[in-house]
């Protein structure tokens, strides 16, 4: 305490709070690292695809004829239900705008359904995959160093008896499943491929051919329907005031009247088309080159077909839908960190990923202490390496940097000048010295060379030796 009172330094002294909960260490920058913001696959994905809405919507590049179709179909009913609807129900029924709404939704749910969804694109290989196909191509196929022979980039599998060819993509550097085929327009590999639609902006696959073709399907009833009843609506106006003043009351019947005619066909032809496609269990790529036949006493029957129209029909409407493949909402994973080299300037040459693992799981390649000039071994003194001790009575025993020393041998040279080593030749298992438990420790060790004193450089040098006789005995 000061003299005159309590009011001293002490009384001026602030304390604070020691927070706890910091995770924060020595070690650490005092400036914070902003944390990155993880990409999802959608954001890097290398087809020519466009994502809406953090990735749940793929869309194809093209979208331009995509547009239209929901402009005409927009426009069409809309006017239907504006001019007409009001008019027929109250002459015929009220059910007929019903049954037009009903017929509207659906169209436009599969519309959006087709459009929007992933059709079956296949991931593309990761340069791994990609380097060990083709290390699996080239030994399949025998291709020797002298000289390059590109080889068959193709794959025979048997399908219910069939036989089929599975060909390579050189953009996705994958064997494409059978039935699936490159979209040059998406540049991606669609599963069971039928046909890229601009009408729908996407390619047509395994994951929303069923929705393709209800969308065709059900928009051929809506145009058969509305064309219909624009047509009764006309006659029934001209009945009553005359032809030319019922096109003059409702001008709105001729534009959907005129568009519904000139598409009718191609609707209506396309559904049909692709009805018997479903039956016979093709797609329209396989049926545009020819691949199969429907008869099954032919060469080149379709092995997919069950046989029965019924069968296929509900195959294709009916089965199980598939994933998607491609997860275009995940996260991107980070690379995993490597593996650090030991410290002591061990260089593993011509090392493949096999060998570094055998490295990692062996203790003769796992980095030793360094010995100092301080631990050099004096005469009288009996020393073992750290790593030799550890081994058993089977296993080989690579050179030594540090032997054992009996107090009868004296300070011997053991590890002659780094030059001397030039011209080293690694040992066979035969030559290999004895495990640190079979020699006698009392039998001297002779040396016919001028001793010298164990320098670090010496160390380095022989243990860098002694992993590459052990490499060499490993792959022997």
């Amino acid at each position: 305490m000061t003299p005159g009172g309590g009011s001293g330094p002490m009384k001026d002294c602030e304390y604070s709070q020691i927070s706890t909960h910091s995770s924060s260490s020595p070690m650490e920058s005092p400036h914070k690292k902003k944390k990155s913001v993880p990409k999802r696959k959608w954001e890097v994905f290398p087809g020519r695809n466009k994502f809406f809405c953090n990735g749940r919507i793929m869309m194809a590049r093209q979208t331009g004829v995509f547009y239209l179709t929901l402009v005409l179909i927009l426009v069409t009913s809309g006017l239907f239900f504006a001019f007409d609807c009001p008019y027929l129900s109250e002459k015929i029924t009220p059910a007929i705008p019903a049954i037009g709404g009903i017929l509207f939704f659906f169209v436009m749910g599969t519309l959006l359904r087709t459009s929007f969804s992933d059709p079956g694109v296949l991931p593309r290989a990761t340069p791994d995959e990609a380097a060990d196909l083709e290390r699996q191509i080239d030994i399949a196929n025998g291709c020797s160093s002298g000289g390059y022979r590109p080889p068959p980039r193709t794959k025979e599998v048997i399908i219910n008896g069939q036989t089929v060819k599975l060909k390579y993509c050189f953009t996705c550097k994958i064997f494409r499943p059978p039935r699936a085929s490159h979209c040059s327009l998406c540049d991606n590999c669609v599963e069971r491929f039928d046909h890229h639609c601009p009408w729908v902006g996407n390619c047509v696959g395994k994951r929303n051919y069923r929705f393709f073709y209800m969308f065709i399907l059900s928009l051929s009833f809506l145009t058969v329907f509305i064309f219909a009843f624009v047509i009764t609506h006309v006659i029934l106006r001209s009945q009553q005031t005359g032809f030319l003043n019922a096109l003059k009351d409702s001008p709105a019947s001729v534009l959907e009247a005129v568009v519904c005619f000139f598409s009718v066909w191609s609707i209506v032809g396309l559904s049909g088309f692709h009805t018997y496609l479903i039956s016979s269990n093709q797609t329209t790529n396989e049926d545009i080159k020819g691949s199969w036949s429907n008869k099954r006493g032919k060469e080149n029957y379709n092995p997919y077909s069950y046989g029965n129209i019924f069968t296929n029909c509900c195959a294709a409407l009916c089965g199980p839908l598939s994933p998607s493949l491609i997860d275009r909402r995940g996260f991107i994973q980070p690379d995993t960190p490597q593996l650090a080299g030991p410290s002591n300037g061990i260089t593993m040459y011509g090392a493949t990923q096999s060998q570094s693992n055998m490295a990692a799981a062996t203790p003769l390649l796992q980095s030793e202490p360094s010995i100092t000039s301080e631990e050099l071994p004096l005469p009288g003194k009996t020393s073992l390496s750290g790593p030799c001790a550890t081994l058993t009575l089977g296993q080989p025993t690579p050179p030594s940097s540090m032997p054992n020393l009996t107090s009868d041998s004296g300070l011997t040279d053991i590890i002659p000048l780094k030059e001397e080593h030039e011209g080293h030749q690694f040992l066979t298992p035969e030559e290999a010295p004895s495990p640190p438990g079979l020699l006698p420790s009392g039998s001297p060790i002779a040396h016919s060379r001028t001793m010298h004193v164990l320098s670090l450089a010496s160390q380095d040098s022989l243990h860098e030796d002694s992993v590459r006789g052990l490499v060499k005995l490993s792959s022997v």
